[in-house]
């Protein structure tokens, strides 16, 4: 079974996926494969600086995240030319990932911010929606990534809209309850997923 778990920026994504990681599945995080494939002398880091120069480098010739964000979320073109760059590779270590896990495993999960715009969907079985009221949304940005209200809104709408990804989910997790009524939703969930294993 493998498990897709998506939402909006800041909706608690990462922690959902956890959860479903101490329940007994294995977790594979985009985000993480994507930083892998950035690292300094990755083929991906050498192609991004081709395209957006060295003043996204850090000091020590590391990518800095947060140069390339201010850029990427600020132009819609230099947006696509980093998907260009990344998405396939981020794809195809993913399929890598879950081939070489799906016979030890019941359930893999793909945490993806951008599972629906990838395609990441495409390889998953069932997808998790996390939901969250815009306002917490904004508060929970502001205080992880100190973001102004301006920041945020571009981050926000540069990802498909929250009503469009809950309209493709097969199920929702609403992230502003308490920890332990989270952590009762997603073990129902991975019951249902697992009563036929």
């Amino acid at each position: 079974m493998i498990l897709g778990v998506t939402g909006s920026i800041a909706s608690g994504k990462s922690e959902t996926a956890k959860y479903f990681g101490s329940l007994g599945a294995f977790c594979i995080d985009a985000d993480v494969v994507a930083k892998d494939l950035t690292c300094k002398d990755k083929p991906a880091l050498q192609e991004i600086i081709e395209v957006f120069g060295n003043a996204i480098l850090s000091a020590e010739g590391s990518l800095d995240r947060k140069k390339l964000a201010d850029i990427i979320f600020s132009d819609f073109n230099a947006k696509l030319k980093l998907e260009k760059i990344l998405h396939g590779r981020i794809i195809s270590q993913i399929e890598e990932l879950i081939s070489n896990k799906i016979s030890e495993y019941k359930v893999i999960v793909i945490n993806a911010p951008l599972l629906f715009e990838t395609g990441l969907d495409r390889l998953c079985d069932k997808v998790v929606v996390v939901t969250l009221p815009y306002n917490i949304q904004v508060q929970r940005l502001k205080l992880r990534d100190e973001l102004s209200d301006d920041e945020i809104k571009k981050r926000i709408e540069s990802q498909m809209s929250l009503e469009d990804k809950v309209k493709r989910a097969d199920f929702l997790v609403d992230n502003s309850v308490s920890k332990d009524d989270l952590k009762k939703h997603i073990e129902n969930i991975y019951k249902l997923l697992t009563y036929n294993f």
